[in-house]
């Protein structure tokens, strides 16, 4: 049976009272019917018409090395002290070290990472070609040792839906702490809705009017910020291409941001499952942020950029099913063949419907977030991780989360 891959996306939820009153979802049904005026929310809902295309590709393309843009500086062997104190090494040379805490020892060219215990002397040869900033976590790859030698698509990623969007007094908002706080919490995946406005990129939930948080340079350059001050963590970043725009658009904002220079470039397009590196082997090349597009990602133009829906499929988006079923809504039609070989997303963020006017509007039902977010019974995160456990790979988006 194959593992999974997953990514819990947690919603910090910060909505609070705009000028326009709200209706109380503290004690809504999952769905109900209201004749006052609202504001909209953005309910996320799936892009449909002609202009929204899925990937079918029928075959593998390896990239050649030339593709990688040369970026790849290998590491033949680093060493994370669990205190944050960094081994010194220079050239090509033999060293022995004793160590009152565990040593962690990342491994590249596919073998597994090894662990000194306490009060033990170690030797090994060592080398490097690239000097890593100065840590600020104390445990490498993404704060449990004991990933290091799992593969990145067997790795459970603590994510954060729409995570720029921060913005008190604004109900569009679904974060209550910003991106920094976000990843010193744990959280390894972000995601966010990109607009593209007076040729500028901008992270806007469903339109730039209803809630605007910035330039996607500047989120992207956060990002990178705290990528460079942690190098032995493996982020995954989900660019939603809110207008559908071609990928050319994105390329300046996350060049001059700094991102590109760790983002991950796979050898094949697309990938398996099978296909990906360990997080040990990511952390060496210091390429160790996935970025990933749901639509339009074009990787014969923009190979860091990676398409979603040709590597991870999704359960149905937006639900307000509190039994949360583990089946397959995107990319429509996918084959159980092409199930097995793909991460995926289950989606665990309960929502509630709001007709209004013949149109529908979907909000995060607050009143139900303690069960839609507990370990065990109906409606669950642990009951549908469960559910979805004897599957390939998975994301489960979690319901939204408050700032205490």
């Amino acid at each position: 049976m194959q593992t999974a891959l997953v990514a819990l996306l947690l919603l910090f939820k910060a909505y609070a009272q705009t000028n326009t009153a709200l209706p109380d979802t503290s004690t809504l049904p999952t769905t109900a019917t209201f004749t006052t005026s609202l504001p909209n929310l953005g309910g996320d809902l799936i892009p449909t018409g002609t202009s929204v295309s899925y990937l079918s590709l029928n075959s593998t393309k390896t990239l050649s090395s030339g593709s990688l843009s040369g970026e790849t500086a290998i590491l033949a062997t680093t060493i994370a002290v669990a205190n944050g104190t960094i081994v010194s090494v220079s050239g090509s040379s033999t060293t022995s070290s004793t160590s009152s805490r565990s040593v962690t020892i990342l491994q590249g060219s596919h073998t597994i990472s090894a662990t000194i215990n306490s009060n033990s002397t170690g030797n090994s040869t060592l080398s490097r070609t690239s000097t890593s900033a100065q840590p600020t976590n104390t445990q490498p790859c993404n704060n449990y040792p004991e990933f290091c030698s799992r593969k990145y698509s067997n790795i459970t990623q603590v994510a954060a839906h729409n995570s720029p969007f921060v913005a008190p007094n604004n109900a569009a908002a679904n974060q209550a702490l910003g991106v920094i706080d976000q990843l010193n919490d744990g959280i390894r995946m972000l995601q966010g809705q990109t607009h593209y406005v007076n040729e500028t990129m901008y992270y806007c939930h469903t339109s730039c009017d209803l809630l605007n948080v910035g330039t996607a340079e500047n989120y992207f350059a956060t990002i990178t910020r705290w990528v460079r001050n942690h190098p032995y963590d493996v982020v995954t970043l989900l660019i939603g291409n809110g207008d559908l725009v071609k990928i050319d658009k994105y390329i300046a904002p996350l060049q001059s941001s700094g991102l590109t220079k760790y983002a991950y470039i796979p050898p094949k397009i697309p990938m398996a499952i099978d296909d990906w590196p360990t997080l040990s082997e990511m952390i060496l090349t210091q390429k160790r942020v996935v970025i990933f597009m749901d639509y339009n990602a074009d990787q014969n133009t923009v190979p860091y950029v990676l398409d979603e829906f040709s590597q991870m499929w999704e359960t149905p988006f937006s639900p307000t099913n509190r039994s949360f079923p583990c089946t397959q809504e995107r990319p429509p039609d996918l084959s159980k063949e092409d199930i097995e070989k793909r991460m995926y997303i289950a989606n665990h963020n309960l929502n509630t419907e709001l007709t209004l006017a013949g149109s529908s509007l979907l909000v995060v039902t607050v009143s139900l977030l303690n069960q839609t977010n507990n370990v065990s019974g109906f409606g669950s995160l642990g009951a549908m991780a469960d559910e979805c456990s004897g599957m390939c790979s998975i994301v489960l988006i979690l319901q939204s989360l408050t700032s205490t």
